[in-house]
């Protein structure tokens, strides 16, 4: 009986709560209107009759004006008093590729069949004694170790770049040995930094040199707190326990500009036939350091637009330095004209579109950075957000760099640049293009009379 009893009492006191809980569903929407709608009503009467000054619609007009970036970043001055170091580049859109278009020919020419063979090989410095010949037209470019990158999303980047048979640049932080293991074209990046002037078995062991003046995002000098660069890359850099990495003005023997006949003298020694590229942020003053690179006998030129990206640097620096990659890639070519130097684009581009029109205005090759830094974390996003941004997979002075599969990470990139390569590709075939070499201005066509003016593209009307 007493059992009975129990279980009609547990009986009873469920169906209560059944009832209740639907009573409260079924009050829960009227009861949720009614109040979202008293505080609507309360803000929207406030917002229409506060004064101006005391009114939060305030914001609306200075957050046009100002935006939502230069909101953000004001506090983070406010909060800590330093200069800022914004990653990944500049936020504001440049006069770009977006206002040329390809003109195939369709009744007095025909594009090629499917099964065409469209040769996207490149050859960089064909004049030196030791060229370096790519596969593809697109190089990975610049993401160091250390100062940037971790172990494992460089490793990924160099076993992407020997799959697609392309190069990829050391950037400018400490040599890393597994990283040259990994690749097959190596590029070494003669940098303005402490350990940048390179040992003689690291040089003989690339395939061409970058001297690195600057670059799209930045250029000068810049500090790392030693907080940001320990563990591996403080040893493989020489630093010493708790000194900061703080880069120099050039490269190391490069005090004035008179030293860089020696400079290059002693570098091309050193270089033993490879190419020799110069590595600059383009600026107005483009054509005076490119007749400086002529005459010292540079074999490549990088010219990295305002568009570049940067592990971090000043915002200063990314919004106000520095002139478009399209204004840049065009000045360069007009420059040279004939001369036997490779011309490499980087710095904004991101799309097939983007990279064969700049092949189109001249450009030998093009370096991607930003394309292959986002396709490494590729299927892996959910070990970093909602809680971090996909880029703590692969930053260096992150605690998650270590979670990024290098196998999976490898095969994302390889992915990404032979779809874009593929598209390239067709694209070439419906222009009736069989070599990279016969493409070029009159395959394009400006929209806009700017933009024609800059390329030398003939206008659209």
């Amino acid at each position: 009986m007493e059992f009975i009893t129990a279980n009609l009492g547990w009986l009873l006191i469920s169906l209560i709560l059944l009832v209740g809980f639907v009573i409260l569903a079924l009050l829960a929407k009227p009861i949720m209107r009614y109040i979202i709608g008293i505080i609507v009503n309360d803000a929207t009467n406030k917002l229409l009759t506060d004064k101006y000054r005391q009114n939060l619609f305030e914001l609306f007009p200075s957050l046009k004006r100002f935006s939502v970036l230069n909101t953000v970043e004001l506090s983070l001055r406010a909060e800590t008093g330093k200069a800022l170091v914004r990653p990944l580049g500049s936020p504001k859109h440049f006069l770009g590729m977006g206002n040329l278009m390809f003109a195939p020919r369709q009744m007095t020419g025909l594009p090629l069949p499917e099964s065409a063979q469209v040769d996207m090989s490149v050859t960089i410095g064909p004049n030196a004694e030791k060229p370096l010949t790519v596969s593809i037209p697109l190089i990975i470019s610049s993401m160091a170790y250390g100062t940037a990158l971790s172990e494992e999303a460089r490793r990924a980047l160099a076993r992407a770049a020997r799959q697609l048979q392309t190069s990829i640049s050391s950037g400018e932080g400490p040599y890393l040995p597994e990283e040259r293991e990994e690749a097959d074209k190596y590029i070494m990046q003669i940098a303005r930094w402490s350990w940048g002037a390179r040992t003689s078995e690291q040089i003989a062991a690339s395939n061409m040199l970058y001297v690195q003046m600057g670059q799209g995002a930045d250029m000068g000098t810049v500090r790392i707190e030693a907080a940001e660069i320990e563990g591996r890359a403080r040893i493989l850099g020489g630093l010493a326990p708790g000194q900061p990495a703080i880069s120099l003005p050039a490269p190391p023997g490069l005090q004035k500009p008179e030293d860089w006949p020696e400079f290059m003298r002693n570098l091309r020694q050193r270089a033993n036939g490879i190419p020799i590229g110069l590595k600059t942020m383009a600026t107005d003053r483009i054509e005076e350091d490119l007749s400086m690179a002529v005459d010292l006998g540079f074999d490549a030129v990088i010219i990295d637009g305002s568009q570049g990206g940067s592990h971090g640097a000043a915002p200063i620096k990314e919004d106000d330095f520095g002139i478009p990659g399209m204004h840049a890639l065009c000045r360069a070519k007009r420059f040279l004209k004939d001369r036997p130097i490779s011309i490499i684009a980087t710095g904004g581009y991101f799309t097939p579109g983007q990279c064969l029109k700049a092949l189109a205005l001249g450009a030998d090759v093009v370096g991607l950075a930003t394309v292959p830094l986002l396709a490494l974390v590729h299927n892996q996003l959910e070990k970093a957000i909602p809680w971090e941004p996909p880029t703590t997979l692969v930053f260096y002075d992150s605690p998650t760099k270590t979670s990024l599969d290098i196998d999976l990470a490898a095969t994302s990139v390889v992915n990404t640049l032979t779809s874009m390569v593929l598209e390239m590709q067709e694209a070439m075939r419906a222009l009736g293009k069989a070599s990279l070499k016969d493409l070029g201005p009159d395959d394009l066509v400006a929209l806009d009379s700017v933009t024609a003016a800059v390329t030398g593209v003939k206008r659209a009307f």
